[in-house]
């Protein structure tokens, strides 16, 4: 599965509560549809942690890196590419 449908599949399934992948644009801001708050980042992060066996530090916790399934894929792309 690829970093792209694994995150959709997350938000989807704990955060939106749906299995309805229309609902998510990969460009739809989760903030303004009120998708994710300050909670649901740290859920994010704990997830993407885990799964991607990466480490966001708390001055990666920018809006700009967690809007969006495509923000948060390029997110996750370069802390994986970072030595």
């Amino acid at each position: 599965m690829s970093i792209e449908a694994k995150i959709r599949h997350y938000i989807l399934e704990n955060l939106m509560f749906t299995d309805d992948g229309s609902r998510l644009p990969n460009d739809a801001s989760l903030l303004d549809r009120g998708v994710i708050d300050s909670t649901g980042v740290l859920e994010i992060v704990m997830f993407l942690e885990e799964e991607f066996a990466i480490k966001i530090k708390d001055s990666e916790m920018l809006p700009e890196n967690f809007d969006s399934v495509n923000n948060l894929v390029a997110f996750v792309q370069r802390l994986q590419a970072a030595p």
